[in-house]
């Protein structure tokens, strides 16, 4: 059964949301480089702190979903069904956050986020460490007997799916044509008597 959050915990998220689209508007508004955190604090109208208790850096305030995008990358390898695939998984939510990237209201944000070296900086680093948490999601499954160099490599090709797909004009066709790839290189990885189609009964519940 689901847990709700408590009222402390809805009134911090209430917080933490209503502080970044208020970063985000103004962001839009005047460019991300005019704004500074003070800015975005007093239009916000919290102290300074608990801008910082939410969020590490001015660049964090633009990509205030990266937690969220995190945990459903790592979900969908650990709450996957039973036999069900890994690489399926990948694609069915790396398509869902292409979709999600590449939605007409978003397109002024990515072309924010593509002037500012700060923010292409920020983002690099974001995909890494989405990559690294991703790898450690797939190496821990028992059912993917792969070494932990096969886990990053399929981690960090994945991670460079979405990048590549959103940057395209037909994104849905560069997820599947890049999975094409990403599926091939993960069967041609797999220890001898686990080629598609001979993997054991699955152990997860």
């Amino acid at each position: 059964m689901t847990v709700q959050p408590g009222r402390r915990e809805r009134k911090k998220a209430a917080t933490r949301q209503k502080i970044a689209d208020t970063a985000m508007e103004l962001f839009l508004e005047r460019g991300y480089d005019a704004v500074g955190i003070r800015d975005v604090a007093a239009e916000a109208d919290v102290a300074v702190t608990t801008l910082f208790s939410h969020f590490a850096s001015k660049e964090a305030l633009v990509f205030e979903q990266d937690q969220d995008f995190e945990q459903r990358l790592t979900r969908a390898v650990t709450d996957r069904a039973p036999h069900e695939p890994l690489i399926p998984a990948l694609r069915r939510e790396i398509l869902a956050l292409v979709r999600h990237c590449t939605a007409d209201s978003a397109a002024p944000i990515y072309r924010m986020v593509d002037e500012s070296p700060a923010l292409r900086e920020y983002e690099e680093s974001m995909r890494l460490r989405h990559a690294e948490s991703l790898a450690t999601a797939i190496a821990a499954d028992p059912d993917l007997p792969q070494s932990t160099t096969a886990c990053r490599t399929i981690a960090r090709f994945a991670i460079d799916a979405y990048a590549l797909a959103r940057e395209t004009a037909d994104p849905d066709a560069a997820v599947d044509e890049i999975f094409q790839m990403i599926e091939a290189a993960w069967e041609a990885a797999l220890p001898a008597g686990r080629a598609r189609g001979t993997v054991p009964v699955s152990t997860r519940p």
